[in-house]
């Protein structure tokens, strides 16, 4: 790999820029975004070899492109890319919710080749000053199989992010887009209604909320200062599934507010039970640590 290109330069493009460096140390990296301010805090960090504010033919050049924007930018960049000659070239993505993804790329890249891609890694901070090399490291990558790649360009990919540190799963897109509703969107959706519901709270007993806070009210405003601008575009963009899995949740959870009311402590006991089994199936299948 000589020369690639990352579209979009935020937490998750800074570091697989300093990746991608540190694993293929003559790479020719460049970087766009619409951000002024994204490169020049880029460059005083020396994380590419160019930088630009718009996708130009330069990109032509590029074996690899990496999408690393809000998934509301995705059309744009697509029409951008339409455009130009990219016949030796892969464009992947790391977007959080593929169906409407692939749509997309479908309506744009006929003739490109694109392999729809998610790294399952991130911290709550944004910005190329947050980056940090090992973020992808022993952590899920999820390509996805669609019409504009076969499985030579998927391998490609996938070979990058086995490099990078990142263990390597390939699924459909509908199934992608179900499993992260239940495990990283919905649960972030929450945990942002949480703790705008203490905001909302009178004054003085939000002063007390926030100090004697507890660590599972520390780990929601954790999660809800994440980038609003990322999970806007997550919501709107999984919303099939995200709403689907919420009607259930809101029908689980009228069920126990029903429990509550009415003292049935069988039914709530049952239920944190259930739980907790599925928690300890969790550690047992060592994919939490703690």
């Amino acid at each position: 790999m000589n020369n690639i290109t990352i579209i979009g330069i935020g937490l998750i493009g800074s570091s697989l820029a300093r990746a991608i460096r540190h694993n293929y140390s003559k790479v020719l990296i460049n970087f766009i975004d619409v951000s002024e301010d994204n490169l020049k805090k880029s460059k005083s960090l020396s994380l590419a070899d160019s930088y630009n504010t718009k996708i130009n033919s330069d990109v032509e050049k590029s074996e690899f492109i990496f999408i690393c924007t809000p998934i509301s930018a995705y059309k744009s960049i697509f029409d951008d890319l339409s455009k130009l000659n990219l016949d030796q070239t892969i464009i992947t993505d790391v977007g959080s919710s593929k169906v409407e993804v692939i749509k997309l790329a479908n309506e744009f890249l006929k003739n490109k080749v694109f392999v729809p891609g998610h790294p399952i890694a991130g911290t709550e901070k944004s910005g190329p000053e947050n980056g940090f090399k090992d973020l992808f490291k022993n952590k899920w990558f999820i390509s996805n199989t669609c019409e504009l790649c076969d499985e030579t360009h998927i391998k490609k990919v996938n070979d990058i992010w086995k490099n990078l540190g990142s263990k390597i799963e390939t699924m459909n897109s509908k199934d992608h887009d179900s499993i992260m509703a239940i495990t990283s969107h919905i649960p972030h959706l929450i945990a942002y209604n949480i703790v705008g519901t203490a905001s909302e709270l009178e004054d003085d007993i939000k002063s007390e909320v926030i100090k004697f806070s507890a660590s599972g009210f520390r780990d929601f405003t954790r999660i809800a200062s994440s980038d609003p601008t990322m999970w806007r575009d997550i919501m709107l963009s999984n919303k099939t599934e995200i709403i689907s899995l919420l009607e259930k949740f809101n029908s689980d959870l009228s069920k126990i507010l029903d429990a509550i009311k009415s003292n049935d402590g069988k039914f709530l006991f049952e239920k944190f039970k259930k739980t907790k089994e599925i928690r300890e199936k969790i550690i047992e299948a060592g994919l939490d640590k703690n």
